[in-house]
């Protein structure tokens, strides 16, 4: 069994994968419930990816486990990466690259990641990472109209919003709600243009919110990241 940490800014994500399956999933919002699921789990591997927390200190609650592994952006990858500035890509980009790969490894793959911002990565169907764009996520778009004006209410979104809003809050959602579909819809649109045989896949937390609002045929993945960081653990424990 491979036990996979995905720490980000909230919470840790927990997988258990046999092989390349996923068997299980949890979520641990504190330090205390996550160490002791770790020092208690009967694992191979274990491999660390935190943009939060320290990974040196998790990696240390799993000194029972066989090979222990955090990602950085030094670490051999089973994609060519040919991000001009690897040093400050960050380790969930390169999980949700490598996640694609292999799911999709023949063809051309564009990942949007709905989290708390939307990333879109692009991994060609040779395996060589390119990069791709970071925009505002769904809630930082209501947050920043709140936050950065004086009047504007903090709206949450709805799904399919009416074109035209008559309230301000009407406006705000569908101007933020359609806005990102649009932009969604727009990227994909570029990318089919420039790459045959591309295959888009949807992942990150706002995927039910998006998955059935895209023009595109898209693969729903929320798991991704988590699948990705274990073929990172198979390709370095094999090597």
């Amino acid at each position: 069994m491979n036990l996979i940490i995905d720490y980000g800014n909230s919470s840790a994500k927990v997988g258990i994968f046999q092989h390349q399956a996923l068997v299980s999933k949890m979520v641990f919002t504190g330090q205390d419930e996550l160490r002791h699921f770790v020092q208690n789990f009967s694992g191979q591997s274990v491999i660390i990816s935190s943009v939060s927390h320290s990974a040196e200190e998790i990696a240390g609650w799993a000194t029972h486990f066989k090979s222990v592994i955090i990602l950085d952006q030094k670490m051999p990858l089973p994609i060519r990466n040919y991000y001009s500035t690897p040093h400050t890509l960050g380790v969930d980009r390169i999980a949700a690259a490598c996640g694609a790969k292999a799911m999709f490894p023949d063809r051309n793959c564009l990942v949007i990641d709905t989290g708390t911002c939307i990333t879109y990565e692009f991994v060609d169907a040779g395996g060589i990472y390119y990069g791709g764009a970071i925009s505002p996520g769904l809630k930082m778009r209501f947050q920043a109209l709140n936050q950065l004006t004086a009047r504007l209410p903090l709206v949450h979104p709805i799904a399919n919003p009416d074109l035209i809003g008559n309230s301000t809050v009407g406006s705000i959602q569908s101007g933020v709600v359609i806005g990102l579909i649009e932009e969604m819809n727009g990227v994909i649109r570029r990318y089919e243009e420039k790459f045959e045989k591309l295959q888009v896949i949807l992942c990150g937390g706002d995927t039910p919110f998006f998955e059935n609002q895209l023009k595109a045929s898209i693969f729903a993945s929320p798991e991704l990241v988590l699948s990705g960081l274990n073929s990172i653990l198979i390709y370095n424990v094999n090597r």
